[in-house]
């Protein structure tokens, strides 16, 4: 939730970084050039609303997980402990390091997490070439 929050301020500061850069141009600009940095500053605008949409849906997902919840099988929030490395199912965060252990978070909908979902300790699956063992889950 931390990494999800840090990433909202951050997307919110750009947006408002250019918002104040499209008024700014409009204040001290004129002709093609002030066109051009207005039509610069939208484009800014737009992509970080874009990303302000897929950060904040990135946080519903989060929201969505009990860190209580056990089971058996594979879900939404576990942490998944293979013979190729863990994963943690969640959101598409990429590589974590936390206290010298290496994880994976992915989408619950990414390609080895659909193929993960639903399968329990000891089971296998063969995804890209490679052979996977679920050693644990948590």
């Amino acid at each position: 939730m931390e990494y999800a929050d840090h990433r909202i301020v951050a997307i919110q500061e750009a947006i408002d970084e250019a918002i104040e850069s499209a008024n700014d141009d409009t204040k001290s600009s004129s002709g093609d050039k002030h066109e051009t940095g207005r039509a610069m500053a939208q484009l800014e605008q737009e992509k970080g609303s874009k990303q302000l949409s897929e950060a904040l849906e990135f946080k519903s997902v989060l929201k969505k997980i009990n860190p209580e919840q056990k089971s058996d099988k594979i879900l939404l929030g576990s942490l998944v402990y293979t013979n190729k490395g863990a994963f943690y199912i969640a959101v598409a965060a990429g590589k974590i390091m936390i206290e010298g252990q290496t994880f994976f978070a992915i989408s619950s909908v990414s390609p080895i997490a659909l193929k993960l979902i639903g399968l329990s300790k000891n089971d296998k699956l063969i995804f890209n070439g490679n052979n996977y063992k679920i050693e644990e889950i948590v």
